[in-house]
């Protein structure tokens, strides 16, 4: 049973945190993570129409999910039925939605170890019903003060390093940003200390969880390098095997890590013995002595733990189709992506009636942003992004004017100027930067409270699995995000490339929590792992709500396509069975999303205010595996 203080939420929320981290107050906080690969790809198994595999005889069936609920009193949608049960009863005790939202993270740290955890990071956005405002919450990973433009370049051939060796490494590891984020989200927005809310992942870290096909699959597709790195392969193949499916798998040690937190505070993991554990794993991997694979050691130094901060940031913002639409500035670019593309999708009409066309201007809006995305997003703190620009309304008109009703731009197209002088139409290009890999393996979850808070929350260690790496006896994976970095400057001539490696600086992400307004009042909230297509489902999902008519539900489960400026549009297969002929009528060149997981974009979350008061919590109802949805008091 959960045990808090009295809730207070009407009291005068926490002041502003200080721009260094708050030394003596900070409190415990963890999520674990524990991850699996990069170069991979998760069995058909895993694809969006699942078939469940029995439980082991002798084992207990997973749990049953449900992927919409509607009803009062707050709601929560996760992936996982453990995260958003931990999440409800946060809710039912008197936490407000941030209580809720980390309180969840948490416990996805043990159930979703492979996506979700202290060693990884996130972007936070949140509505605040008490001053009716948007804000934006940024707990990216850093880079080591060492990392330089060419750490991925490798000295002995002159050429970027093969990306598989370059994820199972220490030298991809960023410097973990959840726990700094926890702290200054409930700091600054919640009711409850960290040691309170980290007690239901401790229960459940300690009982264990009942494995799933996911579960199962993610760490079979990791099988190989998880047995290479010791600790690793301690923990996740327990008797030396993959765990099957029905069977029960504890994790004690990510439970006394957490207990040590909450002890001790998160000062532990930065400043502390456990940041001494953290860094001495990056920089020995504790590879097994018989395995040949290579795994580089990594830059990352005691003081580059110190020097972390989570960060709060101005959201982005923009107006769409009667609606507020706020997101996550840079590093990520996911608020100014969907933003840029839903700017040039307000030039146009989409008619329900006619579905293929308003398809096909979401896919040339979304190639022409992720040009503009290529060229000019990147860490903020540390490049010159000119957002204001990217997210006006003549540029987004210049942009426009590029496409055709009728007949899809070859791609890659050139990004646009965004410099403040706008033409009524560019001529189209033919050269830009090839997309950068970016792993899917991510996880998302929102949450909204009795008195209208919002928490739209996307997390990762980027890979399934991140860096492969466990930090020894701690019960965590540390993340591989630094390979979201571009690892080769550009040639001489070409244009400066934003997303270079450097000290202490975040690589541009694609996490796109969202947040929906009418009339100054929360209506939507949406997000969804995926890499790169991060972008393009979430931006799906708002056309299809806001545009085609449909509910949430439909809206999230409906087939998806993403565009991300390549010649090929990748889709899931009823995409390509319902629209390809049509679509490739205008000249869009259809193929199946090669994965991980093969014919799967994305696994989203979402909730909508269908009136003051009754939320709608929505999960997927069958893309890896299905998510969890749950409200406090069910409407009948």
């Amino acid at each position: 049973m959960l045990r808090f203080p009295s809730p207070s939420h009407a009291s005068p929320p926490r002041p502003p945190a200080p721009p260094g981290r708050s030394r003596n107050r900070r409190r415990t906080a963890a999520v674990a993570a524990l991850a699996v690969a990069a170069s991979l790809t998760v069995p058909a198994s895993a694809g969006a129409a699942p078939v469940p595999r029995p439980a082991a005889p002798g084992h207990p069936a997973p749990p049953a999910k449900q992927a919409v609920a509607t009803g009062f009193g707050g709601a929560v949608s996760t992936v996982d039925p453990d995260a958003s049960r931990t999440a409800l009863e946060v809710l039912k005790r008197g936490g407000n939605a941030m209580d809720a939202a980390v309180a969840s993270a948490a416990t996805l740290g043990v159930t979703e170890p492979y996506v979700s955890a202290i060693g990884g990071g996130g972007f936070i956005t949140y509505y605040n019903a008490r001053t009716r405002r948007v804000y934006a919450l940024d707990g990216r990973e850093f880079a080591p003060k060492r990392m330089r433009q060419d750490s991925f370049v490798d000295p002995a051939t002159g050429r970027p390093l093969p990306f598989d060796q370059a994820v199972t490494s220490g030298l991809s590891v960023g410097v973990p940003g959840t726990l700094a984020q926890w702290d200054l989200a409930l700091r600054r927005f919640g009711t409850r200390d960290l040691g309170s809310l980290l007690r239901p992942a401790i229960g459940v870290a300690d009982r264990g969880f009942v494995v799933d096909q996911e579960f199962h699959d993610q760490t079979a597709v990791n099988e190989a390098r998880f047995r290479d790195i010791v600790p690793t392969r301690e923990l996740f193949l327990p008797g030396g095997k993959v765990p099957e499916v029905g069977s029960v798998f504890r994790n004690p040690d990510l439970a006394d890590t957490y207990r040590e937190l909450a002890r001790h505070g998160t000062d532990w993991f930065y400043e502390g013995g456990l940041g001494k554990e953290i860094v001495e794993t990056v920089a020995r991997p504790p590879v097994d002595p018989k395995a040949t694979r290579a795994v580089r050691p990594g830059l990352m130094e005691r003081g580059d733990l110190g020097a972390y901060r989570a960060v709060p940031r101005k959201p982005t913002h923009v107006s769409y189709r009667g609606t507020d639409v706020y997101g996550m500035p840079p590093s990520s670019s996911g608020g100014s992506t969907v933003g840029e593309a839903l700017n040039i999708l307000g030039n146009f009409r989409l008619d329900p009636r006619d579905p293929v066309t308003a398809l096909h201007y979401y896919l040339e809006a979304s190639k022409l942003a992720y040009a503009d995305r290529g060229r000019y997003v990147g860490d903020a703190d540390k490049v010159d992004v000119p957002l204001e620009e990217l997210l006006s309304s003549g540029f987004a008109r210049e942009r426009a004017c590029q496409i055709k009703p009728d007949r899809a731009a070859p791609a890659p197209v050139a990004p646009g100027s965004p410099d403040g002088r706008y033409e009524p139409c560019v001529p189209p290009g033919t050269q830009t930067r090839a997309l950068a890999f970016e792993g899917p393996q991510t996880t998302h979850l929102v949450v909204a409270d009795k008195w209208g808070d919002v928490v739209s929350y996307t997390l990762s260690i980027e890979q399934f699995g991140g860096s492969g790496i466990t930090v020894p006896g701690r019960g965590f994976l540390l993340n591989n995000e630094l390979t979201d970095f571009s690892f080769q400057p550009p040639a001489p001539g070409q244009a400066p490339d934003p997303n270079l490696p450097g000290p202490h600086k975040r690589p541009r992400s694609s996490m796109a929590p969202t947040l929906v307004l009418e009339e100054g009042r929360p209506r939507l909230a949406v997000g969804t792992p995926g890499g790169s297509t991060i972008i393009t489902t979430v931006l799906q999902i708002l056309v299809n709500r806001l545009d085609l008519g449909m509910d949430l539900p439909a809206a999230l489960a409906a087939p998806r396509a993403t565009q991300r400026n390549t010649p090929q549009v990748f889709a899931e297969q009823a995409f390509i069975d319902r629209y390809g002929r049509d679509l490739a009528a205008r000249g869009h060149r259809l193929e199946l999303f090669p994965g991980p997981p093969q014919g799967v974009i994305g696994a989203a979350t979402g909730l909508e205010f269908l009136r003051p008061g009754l939320v709608q919590a929505v999960a997927e109802p069958t893309r890896r595996g299905g998510g969890s949805a749950l409200v406090v008091r069910p409407a009948r």
